[in-house]
């Protein structure tokens, strides 16, 4: 009824418009050829896909004259398909690629699909001018499904004798299909774009299941984390992600129990080093809300965790400085009158008992003194020093003590240096090093140190040939109170690694179980 009633309304405009009916259609609004082109090209993926179900029909009516036209939300002319003779037989008539159809032409089925948004036929009479009787036109709007955007218009033409009432039915159910497709192709680009910033990132793992469990995909990053080659990447679509020893049970506790796993922290050893990641799973659901898909996303927080155990040393160091000025205060002073005291009483004590008393009092009393180090504001002193001059006075101290216990010293001096150095610092660099290289010699050993020039450093190698270290325990030298010794307190190389940074400094410990442990210090010569 609408459709008639526009139809009678465009015949009554025509007439009061003076258009002579058996005069051409005079086409006033068109494109221009770069318009044209632009347009075309932003169309590109829906001619794409109009083109393919267009064309199935077409081929089944090969023989006929039926030809198809598609135009953007506007109405103007994209693009022909069909035969050969009848789209001559248009472009005669006017209507060709750019053409614009609107109301002040006539009655025409684009016009009056894109006005009303519904399937529009028109046939015969129903045109204003006369030329135009011998042709059926119907026309169709298409959509995007997912938000009901208007896109364009399809239409089928023919000449009378072929018309028929189903062809408009017939091109609706073409305009379904193709906009289904248009909404999938939506979806599938969506994914891929998806894909590309999940699965190609380097920067954290992803890992996708289905609803069961299943493997999906699994990006690169995370066949490197749960230690599998890239050929091995493969193996693992399809199979259960349960059986993924780092990440499945989290997996199963929320496929299986519906346990919320977000913020999990998972530590993988790879390549002899241990890095920390915070695992994240997820549900997908569709909109039935029916579970689809499981993301697991494994973000590496390896420097995250570094960050804080620096801190947490930062706080130690802080406590440990404020707690050396109590210390001192209340601890050191008392401890001088019982050590005084004691000495005093030493002919009246066991002297088992009075040797082990004075013994733990020494022990205390070194354990005050690196404390002081730590919290003590010191004036640093500058001053230019041979470091070999520094380092014979060190081992002066020690020589009578290595002798003792069956240690050798060798020394070599290569290259000297003139340092510019704290001198009382580098002598508490060097005291540490030999007594930690002493105790670790328990039942004698060798010693070897070298003094070398490695471009503007004057080098200081300290190599011994005691128990050595493992992998866990030289990583956290120079923690606060981290230590192997039952007796010792973990402060010893904190205050190294202190000091050779004041001055500018490197310190580098390789070590190795069973063999020995080797010592390096870089400190920067003067400019001569």
């Amino acid at each position: 009824m609408i459709k008639n009633d526009m139809i009678t309304e465009a015949h009554k405009q025509c007439r009061l418009r003076g258009l002579n009916p058996d005069e051409l259609p005079i086409y006033t609004e068109w494109l221009s050829s770069e318009a044209l082109a632009s347009q075309q090209n932003h169309y590109k993926d829906i001619i794409e896909v109009i083109s393919v179900f267009v064309d199935k029909f077409l081929s089944s009516v090969a023989d006929d004259p039926f030809f198809a036209a598609i135009t953007d939300h506007q109405g103007h002319i994209l693009e022909f398909r069909g035969n050969p003779a009848i789209i001559s037989t248009a472009r005669e008539l006017g209507i060709t690629e750019g053409v614009r159809f609107c109301e002040e032409l006539g009655p025409n089925a684009i016009d009056m699909a894109l006005r009303i948004n519904s399937p529009v036929e028109l046939k015969g009479e129903d045109h204003y001018h006369r030329v135009l009787h011998q042709l059926a036109c119907y026309t169709a709007p298409f959509h995007l499904e997912s938000d009901g955007q208007l896109l364009g218009t399809l239409s089928i033409m023919t000449d009378t004798r072929s018309a028929h009432p189903h062809l408009l039915a017939l091109l609706c159910t073409i305009v379904d299909s193709i906009e289904r497709e248009l909404l999938l192709r939506k979806h599938n680009t969506q994914l891929h774009i998806l894909n590309q910033v999940l699965l190609e990132t380097n920067y954290y793992g992803v890992i996708i299941t289905d609803a069961l469990g299943t493997i999906l995909e699994i990006n690169d990053y995370s066949a490197v984390i749960l230690n599998n080659a890239s050929n091995e990447k493969r193996n693992c679509i399809g199979e259960k992600v349960f059986d993924l020893r780092i990440i499945g049970p989290y997996f199963e506790r929320f496929i299986l129990h519906g346990e919320t796993c977000v913020g999990i922290e998972v530590s993988v050893k790879i390549e002899d080093e241990h890095h920390f990641y915070m695992l994240d799973v997820v549900p997908i659901y569709d909109k039935e809300n029916m579970l689809i898909r499981v993301v697991g996303s494994l973000r590496d927080i390896t420097e995250m965790k570094v960050a804080e155990e620096l801190l947490r040393n930062t706080e130690k160091l802080g406590f440990a400085g404020q707690l050396a000025v109590s210390i001192a205060h209340e601890i050191r002073n008392p401890m001088t009158t019982v050590k005084g005291m004691l000495q005093l009483s030493s002919k009246t004590t066991n002297p088992h008992y009075y040797n082990v008393m004075m013994s733990e009092l020494d022990r205390m009393n070194a354990i005050v003194g690196e404390f002081l180090i730590l919290g003590r504001p010191q004036a640093l002193q500058y001053k230019e020093e041979q470091c070999a001059d520094i380092l014979q006075e060190v081992l002066s101290v020690f020589e009578m003590q290595f002798e003792m216990n069956g240690i050798i010293i060798r020394t070599e001096y290569k290259e000297m240096a003139i340092i510019r150095c704290d001198r009382d610092q580098v002598k508490q660099v060097f005291l540490n090093i030999l007594k930690n290289a002493m105790e670790a010699l328990p039942f004698g050993g060798e010693v070897s140190i070298q003094l070398d020039m490695v471009d503007s450093y004057q080098r200081i190698l300290f190599k011994d040939n005691g128990v050595g270290m493992t992998d866990e325990v030289k990583r956290r030298i120079g923690q606060p109170f981290h230590t192997t010794r039952r007796d010792g307190n973990g402060l010893g190389m904190m205050i190294v690694d202190k000091i050779i940074s004041s001055h500018d400094g490197r310190l580098v410990v390789s070590s190795e179980l069973g063999t020995g442990t080797t010592v390096e210090i870089w400190l920067p010569k003067t400019n001569e």
